[in-house]
């Protein structure tokens, strides 16, 4: 680990942290719900006040990313990015990396694997940039959205800012349910700090997880011989009712059934051109607090809200038009969380969870900076699904991209051979 400079030159909307830099450790957090595992600012020594200013530069940058924004105008130019003194935010775009350079071994320990963003980038051309069967060149644009950090390891592969719409979870009502009638707080817990608990408790991430996998090949069987929309969701409606699937009740302008229009690729005449059966179904996922709503309590946003973000029931979709990406608040002084960490899965074949591979990264590329360098992780499911007291709900995300992009490989071997 990187060792901590004593200011963090953090100016600028151009900052995303995320939270996986280490495995959870077995302290709990002080407030925390209680798992075992700590918060990010304990395993990285920062303060309350770092945290705060990086959450508040964090909702900023991820103004990049809504909905109403023109395609195409997600990033700023990287020559611009280019130009700014790195001193004013610490963050930098990395080098460009020789087509023909070979990536070197992860450091892998246990279930995840480690590397710098350099050779990231030399995995990434010989394994993920290939289109149209081209090995290709990650480009200035690209390596300028990587350096973002884990939302950047989502970013440069799925192409669009990740939106977070077709969102899937699993919660166990029964499991819920019971778990509130026949237990009580713990000695010094609030009934808020009780319910978020067993909330938390009550959802399976593996559950989640396989639900999204479930409907993104339905999906992709619906795409394969679709040449139009009206085709494409014709299909999609017929596979879902023939499986008795709830979804195939969704309205028919629901998230799910206008996904495809509205990913900028399917429309780009280098991407989908408005061809369905030339795109694919993917998957990543996000981690991030309930208690984001600023009418609700203050327990519920420092306990988590046992309401927000529960996936339907029937469907497994959740709405995540309530996401902020507003960190937890602190229950005590001194605690500090981060808002949000993403993970990229892409189209992975296997179907052991302990051997497909998570990609994703702890902080911003910051070599000069106070946070440091990036470095990149190639983790096991067990791994990144356990997450820190900072979260207490992970949803796994639908999107597209052409097939002719290799960004989603089959297989994924962790650390490279």
């Amino acid at each position: 680990m990187y060792k901590r400079s004593g200011i963090m030159a953090l100016t600028t909307a151009g900052i995303v942290l995320c939270t996986s830099g280490l495995a959870p450790s077995v302290s709990a957090a002080a407030g925390g719900t209680g798992d075992g595992k700590s918060s990010y600012a304990e395993s990285n020594g920062l303060t309350a006040d770092d945290i705060g200013l990086i959450n508040t530069l964090n909702e900023k940058a991820l103004e990049l990313g809504r909905p109403d924004k023109p395609v195409g105008d997600a990033l700023p130019r990287a020559t611009e990015s280019l130009r700014a003194p790195a001193a004013a935010d610490g963050r930098v775009t990395p080098p460009a990396e020789p087509l023909d350079r070979m990536p070197d071994a992860y450091r892998a320990r246990g279930d995840r694997a480690t590397t710098g963003i350099s050779n990231y980038i030399r995995k990434w051309q010989q394994s993920y940039s290939h289109r149209d069967g081209h090995i290709r060149q990650m480009t200035e644009q690209q390596r300028e959205q990587l350096s973002y950090g884990c939302v950047g390891v989502t970013w440069v592969n799925s192409g669009p800012y990740p939106t977070n719409k077709l969102a899937f979870a699993s919660f166990d009502e029964e499991n819920h349910r019971d778990a509130l009638a026949t237990t009580s707080p713990r000695p010094g817990e609030t009934r808020a700090e009780f319910e978020g608990r067993i909330a938390k408790q009550s959802f399976d991430e593996a559950k989640g997880f396989n639900r999204a996998r479930e409907v993104a090949s339905v999906m992709n069987k619906a795409l394969e011989n679709a040449h139009d929309e009206s085709a494409y969701l014709t299909g999609l409606k017929a596979e879902l009712t023939k499986n008795n699937d709830a979804l195939a009740g969704e309205d028919s302008r629901s998230n799910f059934y206008s996904a495809l229009r509205n990913t900028p690729s399917f429309r780009d005449r280098n991407g989908g051109n408005h061809d369905p059966s030339k795109m694919k179904a993917v998957i990543y996922s996000k981690h991030f607090w309930s208690g984001q709503d600023p009418r609700s309590s203050s327990e519920k946003r420092k306990y988590g809200d046992p309401e927000a973000f529960r996936p339907d029931r029937n469907t497994g979709l959740v709405d995540m038009s309530a996401d902020r990406n507003t960190s937890r608040s602190p229950a005590k002084p001194g605690e500090s969380y981060v808002n949000f960490d993403y993970g990229w899965f892409g189209d992975q074949k296997e179907t052991n969870p302990d051997n497909i591979i998570w990609t994703h990264a702890n902080h911003y590329h910051s070599p000069e900076g106070g946070m440091g360098p990036m470095q990149v992780y190639e983790s096991k499911f067990r791994s990144w699904s356990s997450g820190y007291t900072d979260f207490d709900r992970g949803t796994y995300v639908i999107t597209f991209i052409p097939k002719s992009w290799n960004t989603a490989p089959a297989k994924v071997k962790q650390g490279w051979p």
